[in-house]
């Protein structure tokens, strides 16, 4: 079985896999909701009493056995190999999802190079009058519903294929392809970009919500914790669900990826390094949602 060319790809692939929307949509909103730093700490301290040994599991698994998630269950027993192939068939379903939303993103990216921008403004139904139902909302909600979803006024009128969206996906898929195309020896290389470059534009972004007004009051409420949530059970739910979506706990990836890892590789400090990185990207997507 091949192997990573360096450990510095092993923990990209861990960390790539790992950190998603998760973190960066996720987190903040369950953040915001929990009470503000008590769900900080609530998620920390059931990281390291579930997240940390569950990953350590998995990577161990992977590495010792050096097979996928099917492989894997099937070693242990004939009859667990069910659930190597119930993950592959989730890592399917949430790649469907997945990808429409970078669908979506790549359509926003294409869109962000006019001038002005298209969600910028109302878009203008006559001379001196701005388009009413934009007028009752606003543009960016108006650009999203009738310019890039283009849905029917109506629950039961359905609508037809959306040439832009259709791109998108097409386009989604293909950079799927084509970083799956030979391997971890493809994959391997657009880590350094698929994983790094979100860091780059968090910390832009972060730079910048820390210049505007309000920011201090922002961050103080986030590390603020309301320790009231603590005795609701919603909190430790949320909290635990949390650890799990963001690890990718149970999908077999993580799986997988160790198993291109070699056996002498210390999977404790892996496991801890990588639920550590994951914790601070949540960390640094909720100051700047904040």
């Amino acid at each position: 079985r091949p192997t990573w060319t360096s450990k510095a790809q092993y923990i990209l692939a861990q960390l790539g896999f790992s950190v998603g929307l998760g973190n960066v949509w996720r987190f903040p909103y369950l953040c915001h909701q929990n009470g503000g730093g008590a769900f900080l700490l609530l998620y920390l301290l059931l990281l390291f009493l579930l997240g940390i040994p569950l990953l350590f599991l998995e990577l161990a698994a992977g590495q010792c056995l050096r097979q996928g998630s099917v492989g894997v269950w099937r070693s242990i027993s004939p009859r667990l190999a069910g659930i190597g192939l119930a993950s592959c068939l989730v890592c399917v379903f949430v790649a469907l999802y997945y990808n429409v939303i970078i669908a979506w993103s790549l359509l926003y990216l294409a869109r962000s190079f006019q001038h002005p921008l298209p969600w910028q403004s109302c878009p203008s139904a006559g001379p001196n009058h701005t388009e009413p139902e934009c007028a009752l909302s606003s543009p960016t909600t108006y650009f999203w519903y009738r310019q890039t979803l283009d849905v029917t006024p109506e629950m039961g009128v359905g609508g037809g294929l959306q040439p832009a969206l259709v791109g998108g996906l097409l386009g989604a898929w293909a950079l799927v392809g084509a970083s799956l195309l030979k391997g971890i020896k493809s994959s391997g290389k657009v880590l350094y970009v698929s994983t790094l470059f979100p860091y780059l534009v968090l910390f832009c972004l972060l730079i910048r919500g820390l210049l505007l007004e309000g920011a201090p009051e922002g961050v103080r409420m986030m590390f603020t914790p309301k320790v009231s949530a603590w005795g609701t059970g919603q909190a430790w739910r949320q909290a635990a669900t949390q650890v799990f979506f963001a690890l990718g706990l149970g999908f077999g990836s993580v799986i997988a990826y160790a198993s291109y890892g070699t056996r002498r590789s210390d999977c404790h400090r892996d496991a801890v390094l990588v639920a550590i990185l994951n914790a601070l990207t949540s960390l640094l997507a909720t100051l700047v949602v904040f």
